[in-house]
């Protein structure tokens, strides 16, 4: 029986096990005993309104005929039929995502002589795609970040594009509107926004268009010219804070770079929510290190309703490079917590680590709804915000996934040192946090790699096609844990959060806990489509580096006369990879 986010089949030895993201799912194979001849999965998909299979498609084949260049190109993609997906998991990502049922069929594919493909057990799968997580309480959108990617490189083509695609400078963000407005018509920003673009302009046009509602507004990064226009016809029903932190010349005590620059695009956005919203409406401001809140307050008639918030910059790196989650609570008490934020933080910013209301843990719990906790910084003690999140990830039986950026400058506290411990645990655990020169990723050998943006720009693998790097800045901007995500006892970890001390000490920022294995499912989704996105390149790196060649799917041993078959790595016992293989594909 198909549960609301989860399903399974087992036949003959071979399991599958669907689990569904935000439109997006996982999909978990297992095999019992692999034959020789055993060469990879089918996966074929039948959408919501459709009356046929469509094939999965896999970049990567047995042959390719010579010249490689000639027989890849950059439509040249192969059916899964074809070309077997050697991996025990496989994210689907629909080009086109649809609300409604998607029947899946995957095939073990055999090849009993060299070039013959032989299709063995069949499991067929249904899912459905819901565009909202929990309707009238909670909605969670991710971005695409796929600027980097062969998607990418796909799409520009089609479309004609260049790389051009953001202002090279931040602070040229509202200036680049017209060229953004000429560039929007391909459908581009969309695409690469996906559906956290869609819920977050969502959100504005509903409060633009309806007059009884006012929205309270913190920004840290604010230079995307859409966003900004959207706030401005809002006009006095806007009240916004915008961070002007930056590096201070010593000489004149005023900031020279940064976000209270004169030059910044913050101060720009500033100056023009002034005339649209009146003076008195807006407010500068750092608490004692940044503003480093993205969220959105909606009221009617001075009650709040909705909130928005999340770790997406509201700029052009935010909406459509970096890998970015937010989430839309409907609900007046989570809503009602996130505006006594604002209102501390708008008439006494200084002074809010004082205030009562940001040393405690804030609950709210429904009946049929996930629980959530919420903790705003910042506090006197670090411990407050993130001990929560390092004990949980010590305490965790199953399996811990996440991402934060920024990471990498934090040397101590409850979740640093909880990562650290993880790391040596003989638990499932992926995840990435960004390095100086790049991403570092736990490879599935229980390794650490760095992922270099820049080097898929220069150097690419037959049949691959060089990569943009995505520009100046990091490229995966989330912050969040999941914890034991395929249990009752699932929990999320989420916001602005950099989940370092000094930040929870000095950064105005929330933290969320949300307690509920649907949407535990959807971030560790998430997590893996990025873990797999970055460990492909660098395992590229490492490849290209000691031994350049074409990369092929493997043949049976005894037609390649290799020593090992593809998937034997998947059967080491104890090995990260076993982990990996049994993790998605179990019934419960």
């Amino acid at each position: 029986m198909m549960d609301e986010f989860f399903n399974f089949k087992e036949t003959n030895g071979f399991r599958v096990k669907l689990w569904r993201g935000e439109y997006m799912c996982l999909l978990g194979f297992d095999v019992d005993a692999p034959e020789d001849d055993f060469v990879g999965f089918a996966v074929e998909y039948k959408e919501p309104k459709g009356t046929k299979f469509l094939n999965l498609r896999n970049r990567i084949a047995f042959d390719y005929g010579e010249p490689a260049k000639k027989a890849v190109t950059g439509g040249g993609k192969f059916p899964t039929t074809e070309a077997p997906l050697q991996m025990f998991r496989w994210v689907h990502f629909p080009y086109e995502p649809q609300d409604g049922i998607y029947t899946y069929r995957i095939t073990k594919m055999h090849m009993p002589e060299d070039g013959k493909l032989v299709r063995g057990t069949v499991i067929e799968l249904p899912i459905r795609y819901d565009a909202v997580t929990y309707d009238g309480f909670l909605d969670i959108g991710f971005t695409r970040n796929f600027a980097s990617s062969q998607a990418f490189e796909d799409k520009k083509k089609r479309l004609h594009l260049t790389n051009d695609i953001i202002p090279a400078n931040a602070d040229d963000g509202l200036a680049f509107a017209s060229s953004k407005a000429e560039i929007a018509k391909t459908g581009i920003y969309d695409w690469l926004g996906f559906e956290a673009h869609r819920l977050l302009f969502g959100f504005l046009d509903w409060a633009v268009k309806d007059p009884t509602i006012e929205v309270d507004a913190l920004a840290y990064d604010l230079n995307e010219p859409d966003f900004l226009a959207q706030l401005e016809k809002l006009g006095s029903r806007l009240r916004v804070i915008i961070d002007d932190s930056g590096e201070v010349d010593k000489k004149t005590g005023k900031v020279k770079r940064g976000h209270g620059a004169p030059s910044s695009g913050e101060t720009a956005a500033a100056a023009r929510l002034a005339i649209s919203a009146g003076a008195d409406r807006v407010k500068r401001g750092h608490f004692r290190g940044l503003q480093h809140n993205k969220v959105l307050i909606a009221k009617r008639n001075g009650v709040p309703v909705r909130v928005l918030g999340g770790s997406m910059n509201f700029s052009f790196r935010g909406f459509y490079i970096q890998a970015n989650n937010l989430f839309i609570f409907d609900d007046e008490t989570v809503a009602g917590l996130f505006e006594q934020m604002f209102m501390l933080a708008f008439t006494d910013m200084a002074n809010f680590h004082k205030d009562p209301f940001s040393k405690v843990w804030h609950s709210v719990k429904r009946e049929g709804r996930p629980a959530v906790h919420i903790c705003f910084s910042p506090h006197k003690s670090s411990e407050l915000s993130l001990q929560p999140v390092g004990g949980a990830i010590d305490q965790a039986t199953s399996s811990v996934f996440y991402s934060f950026a920024f990471m990498n400058q934090t040397k101590s506290g409850p979740v640093r040192e909880a990562l650290d411990r993880l790391i040596k645990k003989p638990l499932f655990s992926y995840g990435v946090v960004d390095k100086k020169g790049g991403m570092e990723i736990q490879k599935p050998s229980g390794e650490n790699g760095l992922v270099d943006f820049a080097y898929l720009a220069k150097n690419a693998p037959e049949p691959f096609k060089s990569e943009w790097s995505g520009g100046s800045g990091i490229n995966i901007h989330h912050k969040f844990a999941v914890v034991d995500f395929d249990k009752p006892t699932a929990k999320v970890f989420t916001g602005s959060s950099n989940f370092s001390p000094s930040g929870e000490i000095g950064n105005g920022d929330h933290l969320v806990i949300i307690e509920d294995q649907r949407v535990a499912t959807a971030f560790a989704i998430e997590a893996l489509r990025m873990f797999d996105h970055l460990n492909f390149r660098n395992r590229m790196q490492v490849e290209i580096a000691t031994q350049p060649k074409k990369i092929t799917l493997k043949k049976p041993k005894a037609i390649s006369g290799e020593a090992n078959a593809w998937f034997d790595k998947f059967y080491v016992a104890g090995s990260q990879r076993e982990r990996d293989r049994l993790t998605f594909s179990r019934q419960s």
